[in-house]
């Protein structure tokens, strides 16, 4: 799939958000959102380390783990539930929904090296800022399904925050920022 057929499959169900003031996971804002919690039981990145797992298993015959890191109190990414043990000394391919700033799949890389794996790749279902999420800057192969690139602000740059634009508390993290704030 293209970019734009993987951007036009978000638009068809709804989950292309535009115009909006969003807060994302990574504490920028912005004015689109990729809603790809449409129906799922649990967070993205499980769910996709669940089906790569499934599918790289039927594909190559091969038995292939999919395990996750759960974000601590201080927004670390570490393996719980003995993950770590079954990373140790495998070769890991990292999946993730979608980037902006990197920041988790960097945390989660350092998990699994911290726990003796070797990370071999990292895929992503879409980066919003391939120019500063690569392959160069993560310093492993890096690919992603599609590339939407997506403007996202500190709060302080925020234009949004300037203009007054209320902060979307469905999607995203509005919700959160804004109990933050006291609101």
């Amino acid at each position: 799939m293209t970019s734009d057929e993987v951007l036009g499959v978000f638009k068809k169900l709804s989950g292309y958000i535009t115009n909006d003031h969003i807060v994302y996971t990574s504490g920028k804002h912005g004015e689109t959102y990729l809603n790809k919690a449409v129906a799922a039981p649990a967070l993205g990145g499980i769910i996709l380390s669940q089906w790569t797992s499934y599918h790289l298993s039927e594909m190559t015959g091969v038995e292939v783990l999919g395990v996750y890191t759960e974000k601590t109190p201080d927004k670390n990414q570490i393996f719980t539930r003995g993950y770590d043990k079954l990373v140790k000394g495998k070769r890991v391919l990292i999946v993730e929904d979608i980037t902006t700033t990197g920041g988790s799949v960097m945390k989660v890389i350092a998990s699994v090296k911290s726990s003796g794996g070797e990370v071999v790749g990292v895929c992503v279902l879409a980066n919003r800022n391939p120019d500063e999420i690569n392959s160069k800057t993560l310093g492993f192969p890096y690919q992603s399904l599609a590339e939407i690139r997506m403007q996202a602000w500190d709060e302080k740059e925020c234009p949004l925050c300037k203009k007054g634009v209320p902060i979307n508390t469905t999607v995203g993290k509005g919700r959160d920022y804004l109990k933050s704030k006291g609101k």
